[in-house]
């Protein structure tokens, strides 16, 4: 069984970050090692939120971890709440480069503003931590602000985000992925791109009429569950994809619940059913 590794925070409740990545992990089939950033009663779009950061126990986890020769096959990383936290987990990106498959989701922002707490300072800070990453999982606000362009200019075409996967792959000199493209009103797609093979990947998938928490954190944590287990890169996105609208449709009867994230406990069969369908492995 292959080990991974996931740094993010947990929020007590809503389903996103931790609390979604390690049961997908798990159940396809990778012991799921964590660790937490930052402990929260509830994810952010909650009122006041109770919040307990964790910085001061991420190096000691770390370097207990090294005394005990414990290796990884991938790690992925998720929300971190300062620039003191990103520099501490580049240095862990540092000690497994080459060693693990290395995921990073630059959680900045959405809809074209960044988080409360975050400013340029902190983007500088993740625009440097992107060079340590293998594969790299942006959302549209987060591409905008990486590249230092303003997110109204977006493209509104294919042959434009192709582009801007290409510029953005110069920060990795690896994989990117693109989540969140919207070219019309009833479709929502990814777009990868591979640097090393120049394979370029267009994913479009039913437009649903909701937005729910954590779906970003669902759809990162298939991708790295996947392209662990060797999946192709073309497989491993169509698979995230399809969940993710899996867990959406679960949701969609269940609107008092969609202010705690989808119902992707109800879609976890789904998921176990799909990574055995050949058809994710041509």
């Amino acid at each position: 069984m292959k080990r991974v590794l996931t740094i993010q925070d947990i929020s007590c409740i809503g389903r996103c970050s931790l609390t979604v990545a390690l049961p997908v992990l798990s159940v396809m089939g990778l012991e799921t090692a964590v660790l937490p950033t930052a402990l929260l009663s509830a994810h952010t779009a909650f009122e006041g939120v109770y919040k307990k950061d964790l910085t001061e126990v991420l190096d000691p986890i770390f370097h207990h971890w090294k005394s005990q020769n414990i290796t990884f096959d991938s790690i992925s990383c998720g929300y971190l709440g300062s620039v003191e936290q990103i520099a501490m987990v580049r240095e862990y990106y540092s000690f497994w480069k080459g060693k693990a498959l290395l995921f990073l989701d630059p959680v900045m922002g959405d809809h074209g503003k960044l988080y409360t707490g975050f400013d340029e300072a902190y983007v500088k800070e993740m625009r440097m931590f992107c060079q340590s990453a293998d594969v790299l999982l942006p959302n549209l606000t987060e591409v905008a602000y990486l590249l230092n362009i303003d997110y109204k200019n977006l493209p509104r075409d294919k042959e434009g985000y192709e582009q801007l996967a290409r510029e953005l792959s110069k920060l990795n000199h690896g994989t990117v992925v693109i989540k969140g493209i919207s070219l019309t009103k009833t479709a929502i797609a990814v777009l990868a791109y591979q640097a090393e093979t120049g394979d370029m990947v267009f994913c479009e998938r039913e437009k649903l009429r909701m937005e729910p928490f954590g779906t970003g954190d669902i759809f990162a944590a298939v991708c790295q569950g996947a392209l662990t287990k060797g999946m192709k890169l073309k497989n491993a996105v169509e698979l995230a994809m399809d969940f993710v609208l899996e867990c959406m449709k679960r949701t969609m009867d269940d609107p008092t619940r969609r202010w705690y994230g989808v119902n992707f406990e109800e879609a976890l069969p789904f998921l176990i059913a799909s990574e055995d369908d050949s058809a994710y492995y041509i």
